[in-house]
């Protein structure tokens, strides 16, 4: 049995029932908005949003802690980068 530690985030986005672009849309203006260093987690419904999140992540230098996906409900913890 593996443990899963718990990611403390900053700020909740809830992008539920959303379809792209908007969930990248919403992300893009609270990531932001928040500090450096700083958790974004985010629940999701399109599945289009991992590959979104992913090269938004790349692209921009944010950290994708983790995502996972559960009853068709795609999560996401992104760090906001230090630049």
């Amino acid at each position: 049995m593996t443990k899963t530690l718990a990611i403390q985030a900053q700020e909740e986005l809830d992008a539920r029932g959303l379809n792209c672009p908007e969930p990248l849309m919403l992300v893009r203006n609270k990531i932001r908005k928040m500090k450096s260093g700083e958790i974004l987690h985010i629940c999701a419904t399109d599945p289009t949003t991992e590959r979104d999140l992913n090269q938004f992540c790349t692209f921009l230098g944010h950290s994708m802690l983790r995502c996972s996906e559960a009853s068709g409900v795609y999560e996401f913890w992104i760090q906001k980068s230090s630049a």
